[in-house]
């Protein structure tokens, strides 16, 4: 059920070992666990859907939600942190 990450087939048919890159493989392996629970999140909080019907509005969509979802975490870092945050300067004439 699980994969065997010491020797691994990969797609382009070269096997390796991550022992021998490990900090390649470390850096690629966290790279994916941030991106799947980032993923995670925007689902769990706007929908795992799309409501759109052609290809354009789809992808709009689904910007939208990664917009929002990072307009959350701004806002609840701002909260948690106490960061007073300044998202344009004043002009002055």
């Amino acid at each position: 059920m699980g994969r065997d990450f010491d020797s691994c087939q990969s797609s382009c048919g070269h096997s390796w070992s991550h022992e021998s890159n490990q900090k390649w493989f470390l850096q690629q392996y966290h790279q994916r666990s941030n991106v799947e629970s980032t993923f995670s999140m925007i689902k769990a909080k706007f929908g795992d859907g799309l409501r759109s019907r052609t290809k354009t509005a789809k992808v709009n969509e689904a910007l939208c939600k990664v917009l929002c979802h990072n307009l959350c975490c701004v806002i609840q870092s701002m909260f948690e942190l106490k960061i007073e945050a300044n998202f344009w300067a004043e002009v002055s004439e």
